[in-house]
């Protein structure tokens, strides 16, 4: 049988990035923690985390910690049927990972009621859209967003509705790099473009449908405020989502370098199967407010 309270520390370490802070979180020395992973390790016969900064699960430590997960999961079903063989329940913590263009826009207004009525926690990791899912195959999260629909294995993929981008520059760059220029695509091929991080194809993709191929000059920044700001102060063009900048659209702060031309992300959520009735009550609450939130992006 497995000792709950070794897995509780590989996850600890796992979710809080090292030794001391999940040491910090069980009230535990770090010395107690390092002799738990230890111990794991001795009974799983194989290591359970890389010893990196931040550590790293490793496959066995990942299959344990989403067994973990589902367990913490399914003991707070049955502290709910059965109250008289659990502790008295306090809130409980749900750690999800999603893109950040989601984060600054739809996510809150469709999960705050619920977070409010279930007493939930949300424990939120940001990253690329396209990569998030790596935390759901690393035994980190419960769910997550992203743009793959393809679900790991043991869990569940259901879509939400896509996010529109839209390739915008502040007015006063556009109205500059403009002059002399019959194509607008032109002024692409001029301005630096702003990109989220290594992973985001966005502006690549753009440009390719375009018809422009090959690398470009662009700024990297990996916040979703910053790379807004960095548009309306004159810094480049970007693909950002039209949830995020409708008051600067409106009120010409930003403008469309090619209008009527945009890209269409697909968004799904991701969850594992056997989640018990939180996760599976937060995904309907998703897939009911979450296309309601996303068509915003699409009203022209």
């Amino acid at each position: 049988m497995f000792d709950y309270k070794l897995l509780e520390a590989l996850a600890a370490v796992v979710e809080q990035g090292g030794f001391e802070r999940a040491a910090q979180v069980l009230g535990l020395s770090q010395s107690a923690i390092s002799q738990r992973i230890k111990l794991l390790e001795s009974r799983v016969g194989a290591p359970v985390l890389l010893r990196l900064s931040p550590p790293l699960a490793t496959p066995a430590g990942q299959r344990l910690l989403n067994h973990a997960q589902q367990v913490r999961l399914l003991e707070r079903d049955l502290g709910q049927d059965l109250p008289m063989v659990g502790d008295e329940q306090g809130p409980t913590r749900l750690r999800i990972a999603l893109n950040a263009d989601s984060l600054a826009t739809w996510w809150a207004p469709a999960v705050a009621d619920f977070c409010v009525r279930e007493q939930m926690l949300v424990d939120l990791v940001t990253d690329d859209q396209e990569v998030v899912l790596r935390r759901m195959r690393a035994g980190d999260v419960a769910g997550c967003v992203c743009a793959t629909a393809e679900p790991v294995a043991g869990a569940r993929s259901v879509p939400l509705g896509s996010m529109r981008y839209l390739a915008v520059a502040s007015a006063a760059v556009l109205g500059r790099e403009h002059q002399g220029l019959r194509d607008p695509a032109a002024v692409l091929r001029i301005l630096p473009a702003v990109v989220f991080g290594p992973d985001d194809q966005l502006q690549h993709r753009f440009l390719s449908e375009i018809g422009h191929k090959g690398d470009f000059q662009h700024h990297l920044c990996p916040s979703s405020e910053g790379f807004v700001r960095m548009l309306c102060a004159g810094m480049g063009w970007g693909m950002v989502p039209a949830l995020q900048i409708q008051p600067q659209l409106r009120s010409g702060e930003l403008c469309e370098v090619l209008p009527g031309r945009h890209v269409d992300v697909p968004l799904f959520w991701h969850y594992w199967r056997h989640g018990g009735r939180l996760l599976e009550a937060l995904t309907r609450c998703l897939i009911i407010q979450a296309p309601l939130l996303l068509a915003d992006g699409h009203i022209a």
